[in-house]
């Protein structure tokens, strides 16, 4: 499937963890082949830590705009890949009369870690490369990309 999927989606509760760091993690790969975008049911700004530990691999979360599904400008996606239950609920109701696949891929959710900061990080950092992982899993690399 990989080689006719051009557009992915990532979809969270809110887009300001999960979406916007698969969605970097997804351009680095692949961005200049698939059109990524993300979105949530919820928007918020973008969290520090999701900032902090993506700065740690060289990819700026900074300018990341948060939008619901309702935001989006385009809904017409080969792909839509959920990182939560609700997400889930809610790209089956887009999707239904549209020709698009749906995945669940299930995410912890690093904000519900209490605890220092340095704990906290370490939960970010983890679902980072667990994201990582998945994306490198689906869409193999091309030659030529680093990773």
């Amino acid at each position: 499937m990989t080689e006719r999927v051009s557009s992915v989606l990532f979809a969270c509760s809110v887009n300001a963890v999960r979406s916007p760091m698969a969605e970097a993690l997804m351009k680095l790969f692949h961005g200049k082949r698939i059109f990524v975008d993300s979105a949530g049911l919820r928007a918020e700004p973008v969290d520090p830590f999701a900032v902090a530990v993506l700065d740690e691999i060289g990819l700026d979360l900074h300018r990341h705009r948060s939008k619901t599904f309702d935001d989006l400008e385009d809904s017409s996606f080969d792909l839509v890949i959920t990182l939560s239950p609700e997400a889930h609920h809610r790209a089956m109701e887009m999707t239904r009369s549209m020709a698009c696949e749906v995945e669940f891929w299930p995410t912890p959710d690093a904000t519900a870690v209490e605890g220092s900061r340095e704990v906290r990080l370490a939960a970010y950092r983890e679902v980072r490369d667990h994201l990582r992982r998945r994306i490198l899993e689906r869409f193999p690399p091309v030659a030529g990309v680093s990773v």
